[in-house]
């Protein structure tokens, strides 16, 4: 999932840390890192995750929990990642002991995944390996009552992704699939999607993508999201709109109303830690909302998108470091 409010004039450069061996050890290595990383990941543990994750659902919020990992190139890591997966569907199952709100017909705990961590990767029978993968995960959370979202990652998964997507959908028709506005195929895979109905989140981006499959300036992201949104509050069965953008969550309430949607008909997101207020602002108002919250020790690079997306998040970092 990604966020955005403000650009970040060093995005670039950090995003290209986030693929750095050596800026790793040299982040990891800060004892204060530990502590700004709790702001954004709700621990390393599925013990420390519950916890997180049964008082948001307390607050009258739905969560979205992130294994985090990706790029895996090993097969028993991918194993380790499912089990890991099936064991927390469980546990989020359990952790939903709330009285049911507004959107009670919506599950209020879901699972998101990236296929590269389910063995997308893992050379010319990968992407058959994540789909069979994917396929579990998706039969246990039938059982369970817990949706599934299927995460964006770098472009060069696109295709695979949306062709697992398109295949699980003819058993799991409530499968979802994250879709990022700064690719420029984006709004041709939103109409594409939205007409087969599936449910879709929509997020503007969080890799470092070459100009040629990726628009690069803010405004055309922007202009990309609404585009996109517009399609989605359209015609799509449940729109998921990931941002934390006054601009996009004001456009998408208008859109709604336009298409007569009322608030259980859709669903806005954020990440855990960022905008807390506004996220119960808006549940107050009765709407719908799902906090993104990863755990895992995996972290690094999901700390480093983080810090990419927004001046406040890095300012945050900095500020630790020197308060340290």
């Amino acid at each position: 999932m990604c966020s955005g409010v403000a650009v970040n004039p060093l995005r670039p450069a950090i995003l290209a840390a986030a693929g750095s061996a050596r800026m790793k050890r040299a982040i990891t290595r800060v004892p204060v890192t530990a502590a700004v990383v709790r702001r954004f990941v709700a621990g390393e543990t599925r013990a420390e995750l519950v916890p997180v994750a049964r008082a948001l659902l307390e607050s009258g919020r739905a969560v979205s929990v992130d294994f985090l990992g990706e790029y895996t190139t090993d097969r028993g890591q991918a194993d380790a990642a499912v089990a890991e997966y099936l064991s927390l569907i469980d546990d989020l199952a359990e952790a939903d002991h709330t009285v049911p709100g507004a959107h009670s017909d919506i599950p209020r705990v879901e699972v998101s995944l990236k296929l590269s961590a389910l063995g997308q990767s893992l050379g010319q029978d990968g992407p058959a390996i994540a789909a069979e993968n994917l396929h579990k995960l998706c039969a246990k959370a039938v059982e369970r009552h817990v949706w599934v979202t299927v995460d964006a990652e770098d472009h060069s998964t696109t295709a695979d992704t949306l062709e697992a997507v398109r295949q699980a959908r003819a058993e799991f028709p409530w499968l979802a699939v994250a879709l990022q506005t700064y690719l420029r195929q984006a709004e041709g895979n939103a109409r594409d999607l939205a007409a087969a109905g599936t449910r879709i989140r929509l997020c503007k981006g969080a890799y470092q993508e070459p100009g040629t499959v990726a628009y690069q300036r803010r405004a055309e992201v922007d202009a990309s999201y609404l585009r996109c949104l517009a399609v989605l509050m359209h015609t799509a069965w449940y729109p998921m709109i990931a941002s934390h953008d006054p601009a996009m969550i004001a456009a998408a309430l208008a859109l709604a109303a336009e298409n007569n949607r009322k608030p259980g008909d859709f669903e806005f997101q954020m990440l855990y830690g960022i905008r807390d207020a506004e996220q119960r602002r808006l549940v107050s108002e009765g709407h719908a909302l799902r906090v993104y919250i990863p755990y895992g020790t995996q972290w690094y690079g999901y700390l480093m998108r983080r810090l990419a997306e927004r001046p406040a998040n890095l300012a945050f970092f900095l500020r630790a470091l020197t308060d340290r």
